[in-house]
């Protein structure tokens, strides 16, 4: 007769592991794809070593994210419970066990980092920088208003500063640093926004910092950064001297636009921008404007020179 406790004891197994992939949030690698901007921006999307190079720092920041998503859970744990969304995710809802949380955030963390480091020292130094930034933010920065949403956007700098150094760019243009802190301002704030909209008067007591805002003024900084994020990519387009497609770049301006717009309609109309990957795959219009933007830039850079 088998004992009941071994069934109890499987299923506890699959509730860890099953908890532990979701609360690592694969889905959210999206936002490393960003690294490969370096790789595309230089004219190199062709060459097998650097897209491998470019590959394996990719897969090191998707580890160091989830290890940092683990981290930032265990932190919060007890605030995602009383989010009528965050209450379901495994820590908060007690579908994964906390110590095998911090164990699997320290060894992803350590193969990433340790991967880094033997691909390229400067590569390694900046996953540690972005384990330091969050980890501080996960325990202060995002305690302090504004400074919160800049940390974030710090993040997705540091993923396109990794790719450079990995492909060791020289047509890389200083405006795209620009660009990407710019756009990630701006889908911070709008999910501050969201949060607000959808907590209401309980915004605080899932985050504190959301006390600190209010509608008006993240719509002020909204509009302040997104105007800005179309300027600095029109600039870019501009710039014949680092653009390798040169001024034929202005093309893809309106694409940007479209992206930039139908954002803003999904947060003030449709209430959404919680989370700004999934919207990314689940809006059509925004995937395939996307998608055509992409294969525009790609088109301008490698066959229309």
């Amino acid at each position: 007769m088998t004992s009941p406790s071994v069934p109890a004891s499987l299923s506890g197994e699959r509730n860890n592991v099953t908890g532990l992939l979701r609360t690592m949030r694969p889905r959210q690698w999206v936002k490393s794809l960003i690294v490969f901007a370096a790789l595309v921006f230089d004219g190199k999307l062709f060459i097998p070593e650097l897209f491998a190079r470019t590959m394996a720092i990719f897969i090191a920041f998707c580890l160091i994210s989830s290890s940092v998503y683990i981290i930032n859970d265990l932190v919060d744990m007890e605030k995602d419970r009383q989010h009528p969304r965050k209450r379901t995710r495994p820590l908060a809802s007690g579908q994964l066990a906390p110590p095998v949380a911090v164990t699997a955030a320290v060894v992803l963390a350590l193969i990433a980092i340790g991967g880094a480091f033997w691909l390229d020292v400067w590569a390694g130094v900046v996953l540690l920088v972005y384990l330091g930034q969050n980890i501080a933010y996960s325990f202060w920065l995002k305690n302090i208003v504004i400074l919160d949403v800049m940390v974030l956007a710090l993040g997705f700098l540091l993923r396109v500063v990794a790719g450079v150094v990995v492909v060791q760019v020289t047509n890389f243009s200083p405006w795209l640093y620009i660009c990407v802190t710019l756009l990630a301002l701006f889908l911070g704030f709008g999910k501050r926004r969201q949060e607000i909209v959808l907590l209401e008067d309980g915004a605080a007591n899932h985050r504190a910092i959301l006390s600190e805002y209010n509608l008006p003024l993240l719509d002020q900084l909204i509009s302040m950064v997104v105007t800005a994020t179309l300027v600095a990519y029109t600039f870019y387009s501009f710039d014949a001297t680092t653009a390798l497609a040169h001024a034929k770049m202005l093309l893809t301006v309106p694409f940007v636009f479209y992206m930039l717009a139908r954002y803003l309609y999904l947060v003030h109309v449709k209430h959404l921008g919680g989370a700004p990957d999934e919207l990314l795959i689940e809006d059509r219009p925004l995937l395939i404007n996307s998608i055509l933007w992409a294969a525009a830039v790609v088109a301008l850079i490698y066959v229309w020179r």
